[in-house]
């Protein structure tokens, strides 16, 4: 018997890393997955591996059941497609994994606006729009969960002086961004606890080599020995999408640090762990 027996989940951004992970893990555990991206075919995405298409196939090699819908999450007419989609084919939505993201790696003074505006939209406007839409067939079902995929670039550099230190790598949308979301995520919680709904937000406790953090640089390689697999994500989004409410609603938190917390592995280290995390991990 699979944690996610008669769920339905979508998975955004579901195309390749830790989307396409949380994808195959959720449809063993036997939910039926709704995997959405822009990129549906291989060759689609111009830099990245990597589609829809093929997490779904792997899906139903693996005996599992899925579909994949092209999705801008930035879209709101995309959004109602994309969870009507998921009912048409599945039924009732319970489980929503935000996992979507968007950034460029461009000092603010550099930055163009229409992209800022473009990442923006896609990391912080599409988890509301997700959420808006499938919040009504959860809070009539009377049960749901949502995750948050956040990233350690949400908790800052601090305060300054920096001198050498200083931070020209251009991730300072990515970080605000997350941080939105981490915020959005216990303000959401604490709205639709009463129906049984859960909300929570996770983050890598170490770097993840994925096609995207390999081609910005911030990992060497997919087999980077100093990184954390895609996998330990997937099974802290299970956790957080099959515990009950009154477990993990409203948490913001890290995967090693909440998979050691639960039992699921017995030793942790990363954010959360060895190092803090943002202030929203620690209320």
């Amino acid at each position: 018997m699979g944690k996610l027996d008669g769920r339905v989940a979508i998975v955004t951004g579901a195309s390749r890393g830790i989307g396409e992970q949380i994808a195959l893990l959720f449809a063993t555990e036997g939910a039926k997955v709704v995997c959405a991206a822009r990129t549906v075919n291989d060759g689609d995405h111009r830099m990245l591996e990597g589609s829809i298409s093929t997490t779904v196939r792997k899906v139903r090699e693996a005996g599992g059941q899925a579909i994949a819908v092209a999705t801008d999450v930035s879209s709101e007419a995309d959004c109602i497609k994309l969870v009507q989609a998921a009912k048409d084919a599945f039924g009732p939505v319970d489980i929503l994994i935000n996992n979507a993201a968007l950034n460029w790696y461009i000092p603010v003074v550099d930055y163009d606006v229409k992209k800022w505006m473009k990442a923006f939209a896609v990391d912080v406007h599409g988890p509301f729009m997700m959420s808006k839409y499938v919040l009504p067939g959860m809070m009539e079902l009377r049960r749901g969960a949502i995750v948050n995929i956040s990233s350690g670039a949400a908790i800052g550099p601090g305060r300054g002086p920096y001198g050498t230190k200083g931070n020209r790598h251009g991730g300072t949308l990515y970080g605000a961004a997350k941080a939105a979301l981490e915020r959005f995520t216990q303000g959401l919680a604490q709205e639709v606890e009463s129906y049984n709904i859960s909300v929570a937000a996770v983050s890598p406790s170490q770097v993840v080599p994925t096609p995207g953090t390999v081609h910005h640089k911030l990992v060497p390689g997919l087999d980077d020995p100093n990184s954390e697999p895609p996998i330990m994500m997937a099974k802290a989004a299970l956790l957080l999408a099959s515990q009950p409410v009154d477990k993990v609603t409203g948490r913001v938190t890290y995967s090693q640090q909440i998979l050691k917390e639960f039992g699921w592995i017995t030793e942790a280290k990363g954010r959360g762990v060895t190092t803090p995390g943002t202030g929203y991990s620690q209320i």
